[in-house]
């Protein structure tokens, strides 16, 4: 199964833990993430439902293409990692 962790920026502030998920797509990853856990859309996802500009996620260590569906395909064993840039000073 795939692995999907997040920023520990993020950790901080929601319980979101490295999980395993049986997924094709990162949209299908990030729905059981979301379906674990709600509070996290409003981190990673707009009024649209679309991922936030400042949030960014890797493949295997390559960035994702489709932003806008989140259907960059997943292996079996891929390593999915969400990010969110920070900003302030």
């Amino acid at each position: 199964m795939a692995t999907l962790a997040f920023t520990r920026h993020l950790d901080r502030y929601l319980d979101c833990p490295p999980q395993t998920v049986e997924a094709g797509t990162v949209a299908d990853a990030l729905a059981l993430a979301l379906e674990a856990n709600p509070r996290l859309a409003g981190y990673l996802l707009d009024d649209q439902r679309r991922l936030r500009r400042n949030v960014a996620i890797f493949v295997d260590g390559r960035q994702i293409r489709d932003r806008r569906h989140l259907s960059d395909a997943l292996d079996a064993d891929s390593k999915i990692y969400v990010l969110q840039a920070l900003s302030g000073g």
